[in-house]
């Protein structure tokens, strides 16, 4: 089995760059940090004084293309998530919940609920004006 020629330590908001190396003399793997990415405004830094080739560069832009594709995906399943959530907490509260246990989250709940919702109404009307304007 080859390795991969770079290896991304994916961090909040971007990843390391490693280019793998396991051609030395002793056939073990190294990792030698070439860059700092940042996917929320594109930066690649080279790491120290490195330069990076044409084809560091295409593999990091490559990466982080998909890596973004994956991040849009899990926010779309995060809140798909959060409907099922919301689904099993009227459920419970309906079905299960005690005074006592609805006392502790309904505040909360209805202010988080609130407030979604007059971000979602807002969205909406906006997306409504722009279609109908043009």
């Amino acid at each position: 089995m080859e390795l991969p020629k770079y290896y991304f330590r994916v961090r909040e908001n971007g990843a390391f760059v490693f280019r793998v190396d396991t051609e030395n003399r002793d056939r073990r793997i190294e990792m030698d940090q070439i860059a700092v990415i940042n996917i929320r405004n594109g930066e690649i830094k080279p790491h120290g004084d490195r330069e990076l080739s044409e084809t560091d560069l295409e593999h990091i832009k490559g990466w982080m293309a998909e890596r973004s594709e994956v991040l849009a995906r899990r926010d779309i399943d995060d809140i798909l998530r959060t409907v099922d959530h919301l689904n099993l907490t009227a459920h419970w509260a309906q079905t299960r919940a005690s005074a006592a246990q609805l006392e502790a989250v309904t505040d909360a709940l209805l202010l988080a609920m609130h407030d979604l919702r007059t971000v979602l109404v807002r969205k909406k009307a906006d997306r409504l004006m722009k279609d109908r304007d043009g």
